[in-house]
């Protein structure tokens, strides 16, 4: 079995980390919040007192952090993972940031004599659990197919989509449009409620027509009960996404007029103090303005 390493233990991280551990590998681990990542240990993990303490010596190093700043602060510096990269690794970049920020990477990457992949998840919590997540890549292809089975254990397909940062940006892609079916999904919802549609039933009907993406089959159940704030997939999250989707939009002359819209349906959701919900909260932003119940209990 392999030496690996996994950076940012998050959410997603961890579950991610957690398949890596359970296909029998070798894995060091650091996460900026350790007390977080302690449950791993329990299931083999190594933990690290730095990212570059977690890099060295492994074959593969695996980052998924929140944001641009997040991913510089992990990967440069002494102890950053460049830092303990070993000769001949790969270092897959798997947040969600913007293109500019890994392409940063290349250079200093290189120099350790290493490689960079740029490998966004496609996926939920729930999917990484089931093993269902798909990864986007980028990036040298020789390089991609040495990491090829270390991605197939955490997840089930991966899709190259070209040079270094097109992942990102195929990952802002599919993130907006998950935004916005919620917000479609929310305002179909509530105009089959007003007009005479029990909840249940207008939620039902929709989970049972051709407007039932996967996304809308996970999240559609939750304008039925309580969101709880320990959320999927948070507003704010969401919110940085969608603006990395704007900023590519607008450099590359790219209308996205759902997009704003939908971003500024997030703003009113955090104005309402419903920011620590998942995204599915911006529901009960039209519900108010709709005069119909919410879906989750106020804080």
């Amino acid at each position: 079995m392999a030496r690996l390493a996994f950076v940012g233990l998050g959410a997603m991280g961890s579950r991610l980390a957690r398949r890596l551990l359970a296909a029998g590998h070798h894995v060091s681990g650091w996460n900026r919040t350790p007390e977080k990542a302690r449950e791993l240990v329990s299931a083999g993990l190594a933990l690290a007192k730095s990212p570059r303490a977690a890099a060295e010596g492994a074959e593969a190093v695996f980052t998924m952090v929140t944001d641009d700043e997040a991913l510089r602060a992990v990967t440069r510096g002494a102890d950053g993972v460049i830092a303990g990269l070993a000769a001949s690794a790969v270092l897959v970049e798997m947040s969600t940031v913007s293109p500019a920020v890994v392409r940063e990477l290349a250079a200093p990457v290189a120099a350790r004599g290493a490689a960079l992949l740029d490998v966004p998840v496609s996926g939920s919590t729930i999917t990484v659990e089931q093993g269902q997540a798909s990864f986007i890549a980028a990036g040298d292809a020789g390089a991609l197919e040495r990491v090829h089975p270390f991605l197939l254990a955490m997840g089930t397909a991966v899709t190259h989509v070209g040079e270094l940062g097109l992942a990102k940006t195929m990952k802002v892609a599919t993130n907006l449009g998950l935004a916005v079916q919620m917000l479609a999904f929310s305002e179909a919802v509530l105009l089959a409620e007003k007009a005479g549609i029990a909840r249940e039933r207008a939620v039902e009907a929709l989970l049972k027509s051709v407007v039932a993406s996967p996304m809308v089959k996970y999240r559609g159940p939750f304008v039925l009960g309580q969101m709880s704030t320990d959320a999927w997939f948070k507003v704010a999250m969401m919110q940085k996404d969608l603006q990395l989707a704007l900023d590519a939009g607008r450099a590359s002359a790219v209308p996205l007029p759902l997009t704003s819209v939908t971003q500024e349906w997030m703003t009113a959701a955090r104005g309402l103090g419903l920011g620590d919900y998942d995204f599915a909260i911006v529901f009960d932003v039209l519900a108010r303005l709709s005069n119909a119940p919410p879906s989750a209990k106020p804080r």
